[in-house]
């Protein structure tokens, strides 16, 4: 058999692996919500990331066998001119969920921390308030009763390099495109600097930050998928295969700060 033919058949096995465990996953997932639903709890997933980090298929593989009435996902826009007089987390506050409901945030607040910060779109001193507020802000929510976990998807600068010209050339992915992706690799270490303190200054113990190393999709996917049910208890639980890898997700902390890409 010829070296071609050995790469196909390798790559059909792992596809066929990632398809099979993602299904037995997203049964972990279909479980859990019912639980969920039947003690009327409140779930927040905060998705964050470079732009072409893979948020929006780990989100599709969360959501997409999961209850449409109960499961919500929130893309949160350009600030209007009137949500810029508003008290900042006012315009998100209407999208937190309600007894039962599961609902995932594609960005959230962290723009200011991020994207805002970087582009010049808040003030300095916005951000720095930003920072200062979050974390009391988030405890009230966790005290209150929701269950909020923030995962981070992490990728190299060459692979975002690679991401951002595919997305150029897939006619499927043309609404993906817009200016800010023009910025994503000129002000790499920028961001990376806002990431770094952003971790630094909200990660705590009601809500730590998870990085998801993310080079690889569908990798990435499944173990932040295992992530995400263990963090639970419900049941009939497969504890055996919600047991993720720590090299790829983990708790952000100072010792494995350096796994991020640089």
């Amino acid at each position: 058999m010829s070296k071609a033919m050995h790469n196909e058949e390798d790559e059909f096995n792992l596809d066929a692996h990632y398809k099979r465990v993602l299904v037995k996953l997203q049964i972990e997932l279909v479980k859990l919500q019912r639980q969920l639903i039947a003690d009327g709890a409140r779930v927040l997933i905060i998705f964050e990331g470079r732009d072409t980090a893979g948020k929006d298929g780990a989100i599709k593989r969360l959501t997409e066998h999961m209850s449409p009435r109960e499961t919500r996902v929130h893309a949160p826009g350009k600030p209007t001119e009137r949500d810029a007089t508003e008290w900042y987390f006012q315009r998100f506050a209407p999208q937190l969920p309600a007894g039962g409901e599961f609902v995932v945030f594609n960005r959230s607040w962290y723009n200011r921390a991020g994207v805002e910060r970087v582009m010049d779109f808040c003030t300095k001193e916005q951000a720095k308030h930003f920072l200062q507020v979050v974390v009391p802000f988030e405890e009230m929510l966790v005290r209150d009763g929701l269950h909020l976990r923030k995962y981070y998807l992490d990728i190299s600068k060459a692979e975002q390099k690679v991401r951002l010209a595919a997305r150029h050339k897939d006619p499927l992915k043309q609404w993906k495109i817009s200016p800010v992706d023009e910025a994503a690799l000129k002000k790499w270490k920028p961001y990376t600097k806002a990431r770094d303190e952003m971790f630094e200054r909200t990660s705590h113990a009601d809500a730590p930050w998870k990085v998801v190393i993310a080079n690889d999709k569908k990798i990435a996917r499944l173990e932040f998928l295992r992530d995400l049910v263990s963090s639970f208890d419900y049941r009939g639980k497969d504890n055996k295969l919600c047991r993720p890898d720590r090299n790829i997700v983990f708790e952000w902390s100072k010792k494995r700060h350096k796994l991020l890409a640089r």
